[in-house]
């Protein structure tokens, strides 16, 4: 496998008024360009803490990370991030929120006309071209995602990392975006790293699904690889055998392996 991201021996601490708290212990994981890759297990079992090291925004204890030949030694514009919280900023249009990461990145390489239709064209790939100049308080939950979505993917990243990106959403709104997620990873073959409790969501989404062993010094305990074909239909994977054979397997490892022990 090309190794397009790299964790060595990552182990990650946090120092507390309580002592130290080893969040993470000895994580080994290689992700290839192009691969979707889902964390998931259960709360408190390092999977954001995990991303957030991928993302720079944590420094590792111990070990290394390397994204693209480099060493990740903090945030950069090749690891766009998307959060479950969407962190738009209500004073701007949808448009004004995407334009500020493009401006951020091409500025100084574009124009101010290849800028505004790099923009332009992030927001109609996440199907929001009719919403362009509206505030965040006109919009919906689920739009406001969608512009979260556009915004990391107009900065062109070579990692989309995402944090529970659809967690806060009801059913309906929640499908509807793992299906348009699908549609854009699809036509951009983003390499995607997603932090995610949803077992469903893992398995139509992912490529591999890397499952959490229980905290403190948490650690890759197995790694299920999906091998349904591209492009995937929910309803078709309804009754598929296999769609459901993988399931089992993460289910079976979040609710028998690493059952929390009876308080």
């Amino acid at each position: 496998m090309d190794k397009f991201v790299e964790l060595t021996n990552v182990s990650k601490h946090f120092d507390t008024k309580k002592g130290r708290f080893q969040a993470l212990s000895d994580v080994n994981l290689s992700i290839a360009k192009g691969e979707f890759v889902s964390l998931i297990g259960h709360s408190g079992c390092g999977k954001s803490t995990v991303l957030n090291l991928i993302a720079g925004l944590l420094e590792a204890s111990e070990g290394g990370l390397i994204c693209n030949g480099r060493e990740i030694d903090g945030p950069g514009p090749e690891r766009g991030v998307v959060f479950q919280n969407h962190s738009l900023l209500p004073w701007m249009t949808c448009f004004g929120n995407v334009y500020l990461a493009v401006e951020k990145v091409f500025a100084g390489k574009e124009s101010k006309a290849q800028l505004k239709a790099r923009t332009e064209a992030a927001l109609a790939m996440v199907g929001l071209s009719h919403a362009t100049y509206k505030h965040p308080n006109e919009i919906s939950g689920g739009m406001k995602q969608r512009v979260g979505i556009a915004r990391a993917l107009a900065m062109e990243p070579k990692v989309l990392l995402m944090d529970e990106p659809f967690g806060a959403l009801d059913a309906l709104t929640r499908a509807h975006l793992q299906d348009e997620l699908l549609r854009i990873v699809g036509e951009t073959h983003s390499t995607v790293v997603m932090v995610t409790h949803d077992v469903d969501e893992a398995v139509l989404l992912s490529d591999r699904i890397v499952m959490m062993t229980n905290g403190p010094a948490a650690t890759i305990g197995d790694i299920v690889k999906v091998e349904l074909e591209r492009p995937r239909n929910r309803l078709a994977l309804a009754n598929d055998s296999q769609y459901h054979a993988y399931r089992t397997a993460v289910l079976e490892f979040l609710y028998q392996r690493q059952q929390r022990p009876a308080a």
